[in-house]
């Protein structure tokens, strides 16, 4: 089994978590899950340290501030989660970071759906900290358990760019994801993020690019659906596989032809990000079931 490094809060609290349960750094571990994704580069027309993306409206500092912006509620939904709360009060929690996202990116959606996905994953961990499910249960599992018919049966934001989306392309979304366990994570992204750490143990970034790649080439992501359409989809899946097949962050030229398809996503103004949300919720997920040394 190959080992991934950790650092800052996701270390102390894996310390933490091999002998005691707690629940007070999850939120810190989530929060900082958010900023490793957007210090990934290259990630096909999405926000990172380095550029834009396709985006005229937000940069790496929007997403630094909401990600801080909304560390308290991801903490806040992990600690209802240890204290067995349902979905309502889930929702509550989610519909406060939202407002507090907001608030910190003058109207900019940066984490609208990580708000969604990774916080239920913290409220997962948090139930499980708190003994209220097996300790070995996968998060993805404690969710659907929990409150995956709560999940599917709760309000849809009508006029939201993913649910008009799917409402056209009839697409599964993030509430089909959540529901039934996150299998894009635990069936895409953790193993592709777990194969490409063997690439450079002490830098994390090559299996993070990995995993993004791996997903966009397999999500149904409402985001490509609602900039370009079916073709838009297409192209992000027949593009990202493209990348998979010809060896991913395992060929020497990976970076050179990782920036060319970013770079082709930009001219076509694609950004996939409910891939960049999985992605982040991969890397929780990873921080949460693998050991550390």
């Amino acid at each position: 089994m190959i080992v991934t490094a950790a650092r800052g809060p996701e270390r102390a609290y894996l310390r933490q978590a091999q002998t005691t349960p707690d629940v007070s750094a999850i939120g810190a571990v989530a929060a900082d899950c958010l900023v490793q994704e957007l210090e990934t580069w290259p990630k096909p027309g999405l926000v990172s340290h380095v550029d834009n993306g396709s985006h005229d409206d937000m940069d790496a500092a929007t997403f630094r501030r909401s990600a801080a912006a909304i560390r308290p509620y991801l903490q806040g939904l992990a600690d209802a989660g240890a204290l067995g709360s349902g979905m309502g009060r889930l929702r509550i929690i989610g519909l406060e970071a939202e407002r507090a996202m907001l608030a910190a990116t003058s109207g900019v959606n940066t984490h609208r759906g990580a708000i969604f996905g990774l916080g239920l994953l913290c409220a997962a961990a948090g139930a499980r900290a708190g003994g209220l499910v097996d300790s070995a249960l996968p998060l993805g599992h404690a969710v659907a358990r929990l409150w995956g018919d709560s999940i599917l049966d709760g309000p849809v934001l009508l006029h939201s760019h993913g649910s008009v989306a799917r409402r056209r392309f009839r697409a599964g979304g993030a509430r089909i994801e959540a529901a039934t366990g996150f299998p894009s994570v635990y069936g895409i992204g953790l193993p592709s993020l777990r194969r490409a750490t063997s690439v450079v143990p002490q830098d994390m970034e090559p299996a993070r690019v990995e995993a993004c790649f791996a997903l966009i080439a397999s999500v149904e992501d409402t985001n490509l659906l609602h900039r370009g359409g079916l073709d838009g989809l297409r192209f992000a899946h027949d593009a990202a596989r493209s990348f998979i097949a010809s060896g991913g962050v395992h060929a020497p030229d990976w970076r050179a032809r990782a920036q060319s398809i970013h770079e082709s996503f930009v001219a076509r103004r694609l950004s996939p990000g409910g891939s960049a949300d999985l992605l982040a919720m991969t890397l929780f997920v990873n921080a949460h079931e693998r050991p550390i040394t």
